[in-house]
């Protein structure tokens, strides 16, 4: 059986990856900050002997060192770093502070890293090695005609960074790794307007995470599969 692990999975996009990969058979670990507050999960789980809830708050060092003792050396075969923050909707030039930049990089872009290094022994015993990170067009310095977004901006820009030296340091090791964007999609941090629902979105990046193969590591993906410029 695959063991895929999701974090941020309690909503919106990581609750349509919990769900889809459910569907399919799949072992799913699912992380959340609060699971007190995690209904639709606990609505999942009704039943299904195949999902895992474990409580990881991003934002926390001590929370992401505890992971790996949640999951009692359990194999994981596919990560996927779900969990983000768009941090300030007004981070325009003249309105950036410092400290809330500095929470949208922790959970971002510092927590996805800490939380690779800190479940190598995991990955490792996983049969398909797959490590994928959610990121945004909005990283994308080729694509940004826009401007503005400084907070949210930068904090995927630099993740992707990351997970490119990821793709080349854990290579020899059979890893692939990837950036995918998930598209506008309607939910809590999309909007209303948001172009496509979840469904839509996440069926999309698992036909890409299927694909994945050694010839695509360090991509930047859409969702549709098709490649992004950096």
């Amino acid at each position: 059986m695959t063991t895929v692990l999701i974090t941020g999975a309690n909503r919106g996009i990581g609750l349509e990856f919990t769900t889809q990969y459910l569907a399919r058979g799949y072992r799913v670990i699912a992380t959340c900050r609060d699971l007190t507050q995690a209904q639709p999960l606990k609505a999942l789980r009704a039943g299904i002997a195949d999902l895992m809830m474990v409580e990881l708050d991003a934002s926390r060092g001590e929370s992401i060192a505890a992971l790996p003792h949640a999951l009692k050396g359990e194999a994981i075969d596919i990560f996927i770093n779900n969990a983000g923050v768009y941090g300030p909707r007004d981070s325009y030039f003249g309105k950036v502070q410092a400290q809330p930049w500095l929470d949208v990089f922790q959970v971002n872009t510092i927590a996805p890293l800490l939380l690779t290094q800190a479940l190598m022994e995991n990955l490792a015993d996983g049969k398909d090695r797959k490590l994928v990170y959610l990121t945004s067009k909005m990283g994308s310095i080729a694509d940004n005609g826009g401007g503005g977004h400084y907070v949210y901006r930068s904090s995927k820009t630099a993740l992707n960074s990351v997970v490119k030296s990821l793709a080349v340091d854990l290579a020899e090791q059979g890893f692939v790794a990837a950036v995918l964007h998930p598209g506008w999609v309607q939910t809590d941090m999309g909007g209303p307007n948001a172009l496509i629902d979840t469904r839509t979105s996440v069926s999309g990046m698992l036909k890409v995470i299927d694909g994945l193969a050694a010839e695509q590591t360090g991509g930047f993906f859409n969702y549709d599969g098709s490649a992004l410029p950096w």
